[in-house]
């Protein structure tokens, strides 16, 4: 290996000779960044003590990452705490001043910027809020980062985490979790080390983090002697002396930075300051006076100050700001920072800010705040508000504090801050006794900040939080006299109480509704009765839910609150509608998505989608379904919400997919999906659906893989009866397939007793087939149970004629015979359903019932066409379950039969994919059409062109067009 020369194709260049005993670290950075360019997820978390040389190790880093493009953004501290997305702001900033905005629009996907504009104010005016606002905004900036990672590799640098307020953990969190391992995107976070104690927030950040497969954590150690002693003769440019190194060693202990300042301060000398505080003052006290006193007022203004912030608090004139500005960046106190200034090292000023005396230091936080209050508009939102209150209450004028905290508050809800927008409104909620006109100030009672609260801490995740607050609402509050504000606190606990599973919600929504008079404004009454109709899903509900919703849609559209009547219009389509009468609950989406389309409300808009390809894969109206769950995931992510709603319509994708024996092409949407690493539950049911069809193709160890993992989501919860009873029905085929009879027995002899499966029989009936496969002393339980489950819709009804069929007759009769016809009944409705894998399961089943009845013709055929089917599908089980019913019967099956298929001996998917390449779409454009990865695209078109033997995707196009392969060509363009 040649030196200089990385394995990875990276040059490493001499490093800076300052820069000593890094080397591993940066070969780490280095690694890093070329996995990325390979297309693995990376990140990489670097610790380390104040002053050790993190900062210095990036820097070095960015002068080795080639072409990549490295954005950079620090978090600011404020006392103790930090300002909402200040470095993503700080790099969307960097982005507009070099690309300009229309630019970075241009990148956003769907080139909406509205997100954005709560971080940057060039991007225009906000979208409105709402509970998918933030989920928008971190979409929006991750999508920024994957497309600029399309054109070279992105380096994204956070520096200081351990200053990070929750909404910036927030959405670095999401970036590092959610980042796709096709974009050449690293992620890299500095933080100090020694500023983590036990209750420090970022501590249990980094601890999830490191569990991440694609995070590395290094923590940067201090300096030995010997890479002192090395530093030291790079500074001083000769070896220094055994006795001035043994002091500095021992003075600094190894950290860079204080050697640094030790011999820039000693200048090489056997003398050293009384104390490390003076060392970091000796650089400011060689300063002229009125530069002194400028870095002491600045030191109040945080680790950096615009310019223009400073030259009014410090009330100098532009040529006496900078005469007095000039020696401080001379002598590297301060370095230019965009449109202000940093301090060198954030200890300088920490240190600054220590040494002002009580005076002092109530004296410049009041000119500070005063100087934001004849401007706020110095700083950026939220962040001048948030300051503003920070140097009122660093004043320790509890008066303006209150006040500031509360317009603090709102200004970070429009940036959906809602972390720092809690902590502010807990500001207003402690300050409060010391404010004796405090609801006069503000304009608003105690009861009102916390209800604001409660909501806040609900957005904000904070449940518990939520939760304590609301109780604390409503002990102040009298019901009787009050009824109308107790309804709004009943219906803010009861939903969160709901997102805790926490027993009572219902009893709080109904309380809620009660308590409304019929004078009560409109508009709360009918988000109290849509909540509640949303919540009740228990059977005997049903009358209370359509009365309560079909309400809450009349005093909605009343009130003109069009997203509460669009929710609620889509909770009585689901009440009010069977599978049977699927076209008419059609209908009624149709007007539910219509209110939410004009009204620009996207979580009824996502809610519509999701549940409309639900019930139609329900009715099993499959291929419906599918598009309508396509059409969703794309709106999704026009949105911003790909990793959520978009991941939740994935499944309703995917699942229509494996009813049409579809399974390859389900299986690039649960791939895609889960890549995007979405919420715990979603991610349990796209691996429950893969886990199927590990299963159906022999694929047992993947299969109970699969299980485990969504085991593991499921347990910790209580869930529907849609992802128990799946799962159940799962857990009981692979106890059978690992030849656990007697477990599984157990397995079913539990849910029939635990579980009501009358009250689901869109999901009891799978389970009621799968278990009466078991036969023996459960027949009769299931057979009974069967008798009381309904039966609404086509697929329900192949579901019970199958069951009827396995499970067999109580008693009397040609059994093989009205088994027989059972089965063909069920064939056809499996063939009317166009569900091949349940088509060819009920073939073999009618096979056997013909041999039964010595009809060894019509055995034959109908193996002949389950074999088909499990052929095409790759049902390994089934295949030799039909080769085995053949061999024992001495029936000869024909191998590998013609079928109508795809032609040039492509397949369904790739074929799909050709269709899109000759109506000339990117590989982006088909796999936004496809919802599958652009590298799956690319692996499809490869294959193509191998299999047409053309060089290009121009000649792919032109074979398809001279084959006439498409004839709906214009209607994809």
């Amino acid at each position: 290996m040649a030196p200089g020369w990385h394995p990875w194709g990276v040059t490493i260049h001499p490093v800076s000779p300052l820069f000593v005993g890094r080397s591993d670290e940066l070969a780490a950075l280095v690694d890093a960044l070329a996995a990325a360019r390979a297309g693995a997820s990376s990140t990489v978390l670097i610790g380390g003590e104040a002053g050790v040389g993190k900062t210095r190790l990036i820097r070095e880093f960015g002068s080795l990452a080639g072409d990549a493009l490295v954005l950079s953004g620090g978090c600011l501290e404020l006392g103790t705490e930090g300002l909402p997305f200040a470095p993503f702001s700080a790099v969307l900033r960097g982005l507009v001043r070099e690309l300009g905005a229309d630019g970075v629009a241009a990148l956003v996907p769907g080139g909406d910027t509205r997100g954005l504009a709560r971080l940057l104010p060039e991007f225009g005016e906000p979208d409105r809020d709402g509970s998918d606002a933030r989920a928008r905004l971190f979409e929006q900036v991750l999508g920024l980062l994957e497309r600029l990672a399309e054109d070279r590799p992105v380096v994204l640098v956070v520096e200081d985490a351990h200053w990070a307020d929750r909404s910036t953990r927030d959405l670095l969190t999401f970036l590092v979790r959610y980042q796709r391992s096709d974009a050449a995107l690293l992620i890299a976070v500095t933080y100090r080390s020694d500023e983590l104690h036990r209750t420090h927030p970022l501590r249990p950040l980094l601890a999830e983090l490191s569990r991440v497969a694609w995070v590395t954590r290094l923590e940067l150690r201090r300096l030995t002697r010997r890479e002192v002693v090395a530093q030291a003769a790079s500074i001083l440019e000769r070896e220094p002396s055994t006795s001035a190194i043994d002091l500095i060693y021992a003075r600094s202990e190894g950290n860079p930075l204080f050697v640094e300042a030790l011999l820039s301060e000693a200048g090489g000398d056997e003398s050293l300051p009384e104390s490390l505080r003076d060392l970091l003052l000796a650089g400011v006290e060689r300063l002229p006076e009125e530069t002194q006193e400028l870095m002491r007022v600045a030191s109040a203004g945080g680790q950096h100050i615009e310019h223009d912030l400073l030259s009014g608090v410090a009330g100098l004139d532009e040529a006496a700001l900078s005469r007095a500005l000039r020696p401080a960046v001379a002598g590297n106190v301060l370095v230019v920072d965009g449109e202000g200034y940093s301090f060198r090292h954030a200890l300088i000023r920490e240190a600054l800010h220590d040494d002002l005396l009580p005076g002092e230091h109530i004296r410049l936080h009041t000119r500070f705040a005063q100087a934001l209050e004849r401007d706020l508009s110095v700083l950026p939102a939220p962040r001048g508000a948030i300051e503003l209150a920070h140097h009122w209450h660093a004043a320790r004028d509890a008066d303006w504090a209150l006040v500031s905290a509360w317009h603090a508050a709102a200004a970070a809800r429009r940036s959906t801050a809602y972390g720092e927008q809690l902590r502010m409104l807990s500001r207003v909620l402690e300050l409060w006794r010391q404010v004796p006109d405090a609801e006069q100030r503000i304009g608003i009672d105690h009861v009102g900040v916390l209800r604001q609260a409660i909501t806040v801490a609900h957005l904000a995740g904070e449940f518990e939080r939520g939760l304590t607050l609301a109780g604390a609402a409503l002990a102040e509050v009298d019901r009787a006299a009050d009824p109308i504000r107790t309804a709004r606190l009943l219906r803010q606990r009861g939903l969160v109480r709901y997102d805790l599973s926490r027993p009572g919600y219902i009893d709080d929504l109904r309380e809620a509704a009660a308590l409304l008079p019929d004078g009560a404004p409109v508009r709360l009454r009918a988000q109290v009765l849509e909540s509640l109709a949303r919540m009740l899903h228990a059977p005997g509900d049903r009358p209370e839910k359509l009365q309560a919703a079909g309400h809450a849609a009349e005093l909605a559209h009343t009130a003109g609150d069009a997203p509460v009547e669009a929710n609620a219009l889509i909770t009585l389509a689901w009440g009010r509608y069977r599978y049977a009468e699927i076209d008419r609950q059609v209908e009624a989406f149709a007007e539910a998505r219509r209110i939410a389309t004009t009204s620009g409300s996207y979580n009824a808009l996502m809610r519509c989608a999701i549940s409309e390809s639900d019930a139609l894969e329900g009715a099993g109206r499959h291929e419906q379904a599918a598009r309508v769950a396509r059409e969703g995931i794309a709106e999704a992510e026009r949105h911003g919400l790909a990793r959520t709603s978009g991941a939740f319509l994935a499944i309703n994708l995917a699942e229509p997919l494996v009813s049409l024996g579809r399974w390859d092409e389900a299986l690039e949407v649960v791939d895609h999906a889960l890549d995007l690493v979405p919420p715990p539950p979603i991610q349990a049911s796209l691996q429950g659906l893969a886990g199927d069809l590990a299963l159906a193709r022999g694929q047992i160890e993947s299969a109970e893989r699969l299980w485990a993992k969504s085991r593991a989501v499921l347990s910790r919860g209580a869930f529907r009866d849609q992802s128990v009873l799946p799962h159940v029905r799962r857990e009981f085929e692979l106890l059978l397939a690992g030849g656990r009879a007697d477990d599984a027995g157990e397995l079913a002899v539990r849910t029939l007793r635990e579980q009501d499966l009358v009250a689901s029989p869109r999901y009891s009936w799978p389970l009621l087939v799968t278990f009466a496969q078991f036969g023996g002393p459960l027949l009769a339980q299931l057979r009974s149970l069967a008798g009381r489950l309904g039966v609404d819709g086509d697929l329900q009804q192949a579901q019970r004629l199958t069951f009827a069929a396995v499970a067999g007759p109580e008693s009397g009769g040609d059994e093989a015979a009205d088994r027989l016809k059972t089965l063909d009944e069920a064939v056809a409705a499996w063939a009317a359903l166009r569900q091949p894998y349940a088509e060819a399961r009920a073939l073999a089943g009618a096979a056997q019932a013909a041999l039964a009845c010595g009809d060894r013709q019509q055995a034959a055929s109908r193996l002949t066409r389950a074999r088909e089917f499990a052929e095409r599908l790759g049902a390994a089980p089934l295949l030799a379950e039909l080769d085995g019913i053949a061999r024992r019967a001495r029936i000869a099956l024909a191998e590998g039969a013609p079928t109508d298929g795809p032609p040039l001996g492509l397949t369904a998917r790739e074929l799909e994919v050709l269709r899109h390449v000759a109506a000339g779409h990117s590989n982006r454009e088909i796999a936004g059409q496809l919802f599958i990865a652009v590298k799956t695209v690319s692996v499809h078109v490869s294959n193509i062109l191998a299999k047409l033997g053309v060089a290009s995707r121009g000649e792919a196009a032109a074979t398809a067009h001279r084959l006439r392969l498409f004839e709906d060509l214009d209607g994809l363009a």
